[in-house]
């Protein structure tokens, strides 16, 4: 695992993020967290950027499961480059689930992805919103929603395991920049990025958002402490 400078720059304008930290799949890369507590399961958004290097294979980005690794949460590219969002229980998937039309093989991109839940919506698919680079997607081959007021197995105290699953293997081999969890509010991308005057998706600078209890922001500037946490919560990660 490396931070790496500049060469993954992301910049926006008079906005940069120059540090990215790479996982490499055949190193077996990851970082973990243990929450001390159970925060806000109904509300929530998830932001990250990613640029893949490798492709064609099951690749963890989050894994938030049980000891036994039998219920959690999977945010994974699949071997079909296609990505999957899913709570999954005991030998049988759960809600929500979704799994994108659109594939990410462009191992050249940049991709930002936001996960933005809130179960207490009444309207279903408000209930739970993806983004990619700005845009909300509507086409999935799954689409399966939370029912309302559900509590969702993210923000529970389970480990939290970024670059691989609970148990080991599906490593991710790609390079992750700005990795935000906001515990309690459900966000659209306009929080984490902006459109430049080229139509291009940029990032903007997120240090001012409320991140909640178990909330975290890793921008991967501290090469010695890779996993240290930038909200203000402390909630750093260990490589």
């Amino acid at each position: 695992m490396s931070l790496i400078i500049p060469a993954n720059t992301l910049s926006s304008g008079g906005y940069a993020v120059d540090n990215s930290c790479r996982f490499n799949s055949g190193s077996s890369d990851t970082l973990n967290r243990n929450p001390s507590g159970a925060s806000n399961r109904k509300t929530y958004t998830i932001s990250f950027w990613v640029k893949r290097a490798k492709i064609g294979s099951r690749q963890s980005i989050f894994n938030n499961t049980d000891g036994g690794g039998q219920d959690g949460v999977y945010f994974d590219f699949q071997a079909d480059d296609t990505f999957l969002f899913n709570d999954y229980g005991t030998g049988a998937y759960l809600t929500p689930r979704f799994e994108t039309t659109q594939v990410f093989r462009d191992t050249s991109a940049w991709y930002h992805i936001v996960y933005a839940v809130d179960t207490t919506q009444g309207t279903e698919s408000n209930r739970v919103k993806i983004y990619v680079n700005g845009n909300q997607v509507t086409n999935f081959d799954v689409a399966n929603y939370p029912s309302l007021n559900q509590d969702t197995l993210w923000n529970r105290t389970d480990m939290i395991y970024i670059g691989t699953y609970t148990a080991g293997g599906n490593y991710l081999g790609a390079y992750l920049s700005e990795v935000i969890n906001i515990d309690g509010l459900q966000l659209d991308p306009t929080s984490f990025g902006e459109f430049d005057d080229s139509g291009i998706w940029k990032p903007i600078d997120v240090s001012g958002l409320t991140f909640g209890t178990n909330g975290f922001y890793l921008d991967f500037e501290d090469s010695a402490a890779l996993g240290d946490d930038v909200s203000g919560n402390g909630n750093d990660f260990t490589v």
